[in-house]
């Protein structure tokens, strides 16, 4: 199939770095406002630059669009492209809120189209690994999730778009929480309650720098996380607790550290639990492992594994979380992840 990549930051510099894996599929175009930096991703990659995203969405030689650009234009973008009959691969966030990720479900829906949301942090080793373990119910049945996830920051983070209530829709719970929450509803399943205390402790900006919630599960398991811009450096922890053992993934490989998988199994006797460690390589692989669960689901006529329901999903937990810390209270949901 051929590709058009909309937004040549980091992002969408990795998405088709991954596309070289993969030579039944072409890059067409690459598209981004900042024209000179479409032109220097596309001569990476033999194909054309265009500095409008419709020029590119549109064009009658694209077959899917992965859309890379910043949270304020994913909507519009991803529905156009649906409306065009192109499959879509579309950055998390699914949009700035809960309504905007619903209108590119129902488009991709009204259209027989795969909208897929850029979870990539399913398609790391450890954590493919773990989910296997916990089919087999190595662990057995789960009973608590705890995760950290965070980053040290930079100067000038104030100034960045991340940073714009407008033009990002959220702060750190919307731009790496959502990443946690993915995997929790992917390890343990949909939600019954959340409660959250959402904070901006130090930045001078309109959006939270940390967020600290809470989470019921509908398996009945509870899970606690913490995401932050101020840890001052990277850190990514997740461990999933069950009646029989445990599972902990530490690092996600370049400055957050080795990517680690330690699984315990609890013994009948009591003491020390029986551990195995594995580390995985440096080189991250997630994005082409991304891939080629998208392709399989076009080719396959199926919801991908990180689809856009569950794009829908993470963001209706989301603003949950803002309703539970804004009114002091736990809130409730439905079925479909809605407020009671």
């Amino acid at each position: 199939m051929n590709i058009a990549i909309i937004g040549a930051g980091l992002i969408g510099g990795k998405r088709a770095a991954a596309l070289a894996h993969f030579p039944e599929d072409t890059l067409r175009v690459v598209c981004d406002v900042d024209l000179a930096r479409a032109q220097g991703l596309a001569r990476e990659h033999g194909c054309d630059a265009v500095a409008d995203w419709r020029e590119a969405v549109l064009r009658d030689d694209v077959d899917i669009v992965v859309n890379a650009a910043i949270n304020a234009v994913l909507e519009p973008i991803t529905v156009a492209a649906l409306s065009a009959g192109k499959h879509v691969l579309c950055e998390k966030p699914l949009g700035r809120t809960a309504d905007e990720a619903a209108r590119m479900v129902e488009t991709a829906e009204l259209h027989h189209r795969v909208l897929k949301t850029g979870f990539n942090h399913r398609f790391h080793p450890a954590m493919l690994r773990a989910r296997a373990l916990l089919q087999e119910g190595a662990i057995g049945d789960v009973m608590v999730m705890r995760a950290r996830y965070g980053h040290g920051s930079r100067p000038g983070m104030e100034q960045e778009w991340r940073s714009s209530k407008d033009l990002c829709g959220g702060g750190e719970l919307l731009d790496q929480g959502v990443h946690v929450i993915d995997l929790i509803r992917a390890f343990g399943g949909d939600l019954r309650d959340a409660y959250a205390r959402v904070e901006t402790k130090f930045w001078d900006i309109e959006v939270e720098d940390n967020a600290f919630a809470l989470l019921g599960l509908r398996s009945g398991a509870t899970c606690q996380f913490h995401v932050s811009w101020t840890n001052w450096r990277n850190v990514f922890s997740f461990e999933i607790f069950g009646t029989q053992g445990y599972i902990t993934i530490n690092g996600l490989g370049g400055s957050y550290g080795p990517e680690t998988l330690e699984v315990g199994k609890r013994r009948a006797e009591g003491g020390r639990p029986d551990i195995e460690v594995t580390e995985y390589p440096a080189e991250d692989t997630s994005w082409r492992e991304e891939w080629k669960e998208f392709r399989s689901a076009i080719d396959e006529q199926r919801a991908p594994l990180g689809s856009g329901r569950d794009g829908l999903m993470a963001n209706r937990v989301i603003e949950a979380l803002y309703a539970s810390s804004h009114s002091g209270a736990r809130v409730a949901l439905d079925m479909e992840g809605r407020i009671v």
